[in-house]
């Protein structure tokens, strides 16, 4: 029988080997998986300020900021005044950075369409009922764990 750990190790060691050949792929296509996500925000979302996207994407705002840098020194993203705060700026994606992110998409797609190939169809549905379980699972853990602490006050 095969132990919960050796299962879970499995499934870390899969997802940092994915991770890799996803973003080497679409890293060759000019745009890598940590920047493709900064832009495919601002593709999806539109126009908004750092502070929105590192909250969205849970990332720290130093983060967000260097990035930001990198994609406009890129001309991928720009930075305009605020209308409504003089001290901040809104990135937008421009028509590079839009480019960019569909070029780079299209290895991704290769590269999943690859991978899960080795599966057959009844395969495929099992995986992502099982992964819906867990995540449902992780879910869960994850909202006991928040009983006796401090909500933020929009969840309040």
């Amino acid at each position: 029988m095969t132990e919960k750990i050796e299962v879970a190790e499995r499934l870390f060691e899969l997802y940092h080997r994915v991770h890799r050949l996803v973003n080497v792929s679409m890293s060759e296509e000019g745009v890598s998986l940590a920047r493709s996500k900064f832009l495919f925000y601002l593709s999806e979302l539109g126009p908004c300020r750092c502070a929105d996207i590192a909250s969205a994407l849970s990332f720290a705002p130093r983060t967000v900021t260097e990035a930001i840098d990198g994609l406009e020194r890129d001309g991928m993203v720009i930075r305009e005044p605020d209308p409504d705060d003089r001290r901040a700026k809104i990135i937008s994606i421009t028509n590079l950075g839009r480019a960019g992110l569909e070029a780079a998409l299209q290895p991704r797609r290769q590269m999943i369409e690859e991978l899960f190939s080795a599966l057959d169809d009844k395969e495929r549905s099992d995986l992502y009922r099982l992964l819906g379980v867990l995540g449902d699972k992780a879910c869960e853990i994850g909202s006991s764990r928040m009983i006796g602490q401090e909500l933020p006050a929009e969840a309040a």
